[in-house]
């Protein structure tokens, strides 16, 4: 993480590098252990979800401070476009947000400017970041790292959404498009349907957009290993693996399963 004034991101620098990051959503977690579990997993990132999860912001706090000890990114889905606490999150220690059901190029720029400072942004100044340890780091050093730090993620989950979406990938400051499976089918009124042609033909207008604007492509939603790596082999870089329900409640079910099979 941070080396005396300069800043990494887990995130970036594997982008950067062509390779993929894999995040863990957080529903379930209320402990910084659950970023050293992500890594012991093998994760990148954990998608901190305020949209669909209750969290107060010291335990975002806590969880965020554990994931940059340990080299983890830690990343938090917003409750929508005009959530107040964007600016609180990255303040604090957070090193991305992600925006649910971005719609329009407008909105993207609205994200924008909330995540980045001047001149890409208008978020507000302040000091002692976490990031540099809370040390007193000029601003001129400090303003263009944490703008770089700052991975802003805009999701696309509406027809709309799609219909918008090279628009939405030019918008600068935009780092990465993340397909919200679940929500875009749903809004396309095949909910489930995740072999759909219209979500295949979906994922890759996005995947097209982002390489012709230099940002990424990511999907969530789509839980399956199988179809994770095909949406990898055709270019998405940022991929969320399973949430920690999910993967909790899928490794209990098979060990019970297990013992009571053998108990028959």
């Amino acid at each position: 993480m941070p080396t005396a004034d300069r800043l990494a991101h887990p995130i970036k620098q594997r982008l950067q590098a062509g390779d993929v990051a894999l995040g863990m959503p957080v529903r379930l977690g209320r402990s910084g252990d659950i970023a050293r579990i992500a890594k012991s997993t093998g994760h990148d990132f954990l998608f901190i979800d305020c949209q669909h999860s209750l969290f107060n912001l010291e335990t975002i706090g806590h969880i965020v401070s554990t994931a940059m000890s340990c080299g983890i990114a830690p990343l938090v889905r917003v409750r929508g476009i005009d959530d107040p606490d964007v600016s609180l999150l990255l303040d604090n220690g957070a090193m991305g947000i992600v925006y649910p059901d971005i719609n329009t190029a407008a909105e993207a720029q609205q994200a924008v400017d909330a995540c980045k400072f001047a001149p890409i942004g208008r978020r507000s100044v302040s000091g002692g970041y976490p990031h540099f340890d809370h040390r007193a780091v000029p601003l001129a050093t400090s303003v263009p790292q944490l703008n770089d730090n700052c991975l802003l993620v805009c999701m696309i989950e509406t027809v709309e959404g799609l219909n918008n979406v090279e628009a939405i990938a030019a918008v600068k400051g935009v780092d990465v498009l993340h397909v919200g499976s679940n929500d875009l089918l749903a809004n396309m009124g095949k909910p489930g349907k995740f072999d759909d042609p219209a979500l295949v033909a979906a994922q890759e207008r996005v995947i097209a957009a982002c390489r012709s604007n230099s940002i990424y492509a990511g999907c969530g939603g789509n839980r399956d290993p199988a179809r994770q790596l095909e949406l990898i082999k055709k270019g998405c870089q940022f991929i969320t693996t399973q949430s920690d329900i999910g993967f909790l409640s899928a490794a209990a079910s098979t060990w019970t399963a297990k013992i009571r099979e053998g108990l028959a």
